[in-house]
């Protein structure tokens, strides 16, 4: 073999691999569209992009994720959504409010739908068909919030068993949710007062100073993507009045409020992730079972109980994922 010959057989096999990589597909750029109430930098967000990484979708490599802030207007979600569909996202995620499954079923065509409904029953509103398999373009997670209302409200009469009524506010996010609450307090023998809240920014305070007396010892705020930012305005009022204030999520005690029960965001969140992460390498909707939280956390905030002056009873110490002191 002449020197030349061989320089050439070697610059081909020098080639070789060069040449082999041109050849490997590469993985398709995943959209991923959203249109939110609360910042992009919340804990339940940031679950969800670590998530996404963990699944091997990078942003700026993989992945780009379209996110758009929102109110609580109707017209504000529409058009983020006609705005994510020109952005050609691949899943939308519709996280929170009913407002935004109903803003991407609308405007979203068949693109998939990975919902987070947290304050809605998306079964009972006929949003899927069963949970096994929701069928159409939509699936991810529900928290049930409905399901939780009888078990918050027992759990509030048994830590303050001197309570004489609840005052419980509500908004048009959480007319579900104040209907069950009235049916499940008759039976416990629990005194109610609504307070409707209608125009944001909301005021807690002064319907809150018209209650009767008898019914202001005790407060429950249900869950509504409007007052989850109010949620210190609401722990403050509630120490300020001297009420035992119970909550859906753990960042209402962590904000002041004695007690909270419900299902983790960030691990709702991160949940939603792994199903974009399948929806974005081929897998349906119709055919991905709409999963329910399997864990629930009660907080109390003893600090806030010193401020009020309650005293909690062991058993339901005994009982709490996590105090804060």
């Amino acid at each position: 073999m002449s020197r030349r010959e061989f320089i050439t057989l070697l610059g081909g096999a020098a080639a070789w691999p060069l040449a082999a990589r041109a050849q490997q597909p590469t993985q398709k750029m995943l959209r991923v569209g959203t249109a939110q109430v609360l910042p992009r930098n919340r804990p339940q967000w940031l679950s969800f992009e670590q998530k996404l990484r963990e699944q091997g979708y990078v942003e700026g490599s993989n992945l780009v994720i379209e996110y758009i802030d929102v109110d609580d207007r109707p017209e504000s979600h529409r058009e983020a959504l006609r705005e994510l569909v020109r952005r050609r996202a691949d899943v939308i995620v519709a996280a929170g409010v009913e407002l935004a499954l109903q803003s991407a079923l609308r405007e979203a065509g068949d693109t998939p739908i990975v919902m987070i409904a947290i304050d809605y029953d998306p079964l009972a509103k006929g949003y899927i068909k069963n949970l096994a398999r929701p069928g159409g373009n939509v699936t991810g997670l529900v928290a049930l919030q409905i399901e939780l209302t009888r078990k918050r409200l027992q759990i509030l009469k048994d830590a303050v068993p001197n309570m004489r009524g609840v005052t419980v506010y509500w908004d048009r996010f959480s007319v579900d949710q104040w209907q069950v609450v009235q049916d499940v307090a008759a039976p416990l023998g629990v005194p109610l007062h609504g307070i409707e809240l209608r125009d944001p920014p909301y005021d807690y305070e002064t319907p809150f100073t018209k209650t009767p007396p008898e019914l202001r010892g005790a407060m429950i705020a249900l869950s509504s993507a409007v007052m989850f930012p109010d949620r210190f305005r609401i722990a403050e009022l509630a120490i300020k009045y001297k009420a035992a204030s119970m909550a859906v999520f753990r960042e209402y005690t962590q904000a002041g409020c004695l007690f909270s029960y419900g299902p983790s965001l960030p691990g709702m969140f991160s949940r939603a992730a792994d199903y974009v992460a399948r929806i974005g390498k081929g897998a349906k909707p119709a055919d991905m079972p709409v999963e329910q939280p399997t864990k629930f956390d009660f907080m109390i905030n003893l600090k806030t109980a010193k401020a009020l002056g309650v005293t909690i009873p062991p058993g339901i110490l005994a009982i709490a994922d996590e105090v804060i002191e």
